[in-house]
């Protein structure tokens, strides 16, 4: 009954030619949470209904003639929603959850309460937007993150191989550090009692799954990187020594529209790497680096730039004059890893093959 009243109070509302309207949208797997607020009158209704963008629409479709913005928190429903209603016309966008301000203290926390807040720091100009792919973009983004999603999984059948070892006193056979093929057929020729040897058999066939696994979806990685829309993006990138194709094809799914960032500190900060910074008067000093932004592009970009100082001589020649002033390889590895994730937005962006940088 109390959904009802709400959703009959959202339907009789009335609002006036040009009048600004804001929806915070509490996204669910089976309910949306709704609120409306309006600069000049505040909070006007809420309600909560079905997952289900034509109901979502036939109520908001109600508000006209006024003008009206809508936002959800990004999250497990993805940007569907949002498609759906800019397909129809509808101002709307999908927020970071992360930069949503905050009130001081413990807050009560509510479906209600988040989707009025949204609405009303919407309204104020509070909230940070995120970039909303299209299908195709996204479908290309989750082809990459499955590599890294099986490459995880792996790692950790790995560990759970080396605890069995170690909690059963078994002996590693020599190349394991790097999981070479002969060490992995000593294990299987290890004379164990049939219980251990069945548990340490199971243990490797589920290596080797994984192990086929991210060799398959490298092979249509590859492939992908070879189509049409990625081809020429994808060969610049690699032209910059040390950057190959995950790399490559991280930085090109994650960022497929890198003329949208104006400045370099934008690309910095939206990967990670910006450094954070005090100031006070005229005190100002610089932090370690603000680790908010994309992960995943944040470590591969780590790991390329230790091959890219290692491949280009400018490069090399600009870590160790970092390594100097900071005396932390760590430090210095990460400022050179900000300047190659500068150096591929603007390749990215300008579409031109790689030339050396003295940073």
């Amino acid at each position: 009954m109390k959904t009802i009243k709400q959703l009959n109070a959202i339907n009789k509302l009335v609002v006036v030619s040009g009048e600004l309207v804001f929806a915070g949208v509490d996204v669910h797997k089976l309910t949306y949470h709704v609120a409306l607020f309006s600069r000049e009158r505040g909070p006007l209704a809420s309600c909560v209904q079905p997952a289900d963008y034509q109901v979502l629409e036939k109520h908001l479709s109600r508000i006209e003639p006024g003008l009206l913005r809508i936002v959800y928190e990004a999250g497990p429903t993805g940007f569907g929603l949002a498609r759906w209603f800019r397909a129809r016309g509808y101002w709307i966008n999908v927020i970071a959850p992360s930069h949503t301000p905050t009130l001081p203290g413990r807050q009560s926390k509510t479906d209600g309460i988040d989707s009025g807040n949204m609405a009303m720091y919407l309204s104020k100009g509070l909230l940070q937007m995120i970039n909303i792919p299209s299908e195709s973009e996204e479908a290309d983004r989750q082809v990459v993150r499955h590599r890294e999603q099986l490459v995880r999984k792996r790692r950790r059948c790995m560990h759970q191989i080396k605890s069995f070892l170690l909690q059963h006193g078994i002996v590693e056979p020599a190349g394991l550090k790097d999981w070479s093929a002969n060490a992995v057929t000593a294990l299987r020729e290890l004379k164990l009692s049939p219980e251990i040897e069945f548990c340490l058999h199971s243990l490797l066939d589920e290596l080797e799954w994984h192990n086929r696994q991210v060799r398959k979806v490298t092979a249509q990685i590859t492939a992908l990187a070879r189509t049409e829309r990625h081809r020429e993006a994808f060969e610049h990138l690699c032209s910059i020594p040390g950057v190959g194709l995950i790399t490559a094809m991280t930085f090109r799914t994650e960022f497929p529209r890198p003329e949208r960032f104006d400045k370099e500190t934008q690309i910095a900060r939206v990967v990670g790497l910006a450094p954070s910074v005090w100031q006070s008067g005229n005190t100002k000093r610089t932090g370690p680096i603000m680790k908010s932004g994309n992960a995943r592009v944040r470590a591969v970009v780590v790991e390329a730039a230790w091959r890219w100082i290692r491949g280009d001589e400018a490069a090399k020649k600009c870590f160790a004059r970092l390594l100097g002033n900071t005396g932390n390889s760590k430090k210095a590895i990460v400022a050179m890893a900000r300047r190659l994730t500068i150096c591929m937005w603007r390749i990215s962006s300008r579409q031109t093959p790689y030339r050396s940088l003295a940073a």
